[in-house]
């Protein structure tokens, strides 16, 4: 089976993909020049293989859309927002461990 690719967020996407989404989505608010973020990069791109077809996972480049970015109050990179239903249903800001993102995930499946 081919990798889950990891989705691309935009402004123009952002209501169609994240909260018209059939099942929970992972966005991944990072910046080109955030180190943290591209630390973070390669989890996100795990987390994606493991719950492909369960999760939606996927990275909004804040520098480039900010409208999405001011509408959920982004002060600092990364932030990974869960999203369910459309609605925002949990946020971790900073670097995280793949575990903890995982428990999230899981929680949010549950």
């Amino acid at each position: 089976m081919a990798d889950q690719e990891v989705h691309e967020f935009t402004d123009g996407n952002f209501e169609q993909d994240v909260i018209g989404s059939d099942v929970p989505v992972l966005v991944d608010f990072w910046a080109e020049w955030c180190m943290p973020c591209r630390m973070l990069a390669p989890v996100v791109e795990e987390l994606a293989q493991e719950y492909d077809g369960r999760v939606k996972i996927g990275k909004l480049d804040t520098d480039g859309n900010r409208e999405v970015s001011m509408k959920y109050g982004i002060q600092s990179i990364p932030t990974l927002i869960l999203f369910k239903g459309g609605e925002e249903a949990g946020r971790v800001t900073g670097l995280s461990s793949k575990q903890d993102l995982a428990s999230k995930l899981d929680e949010l499946l549950a």
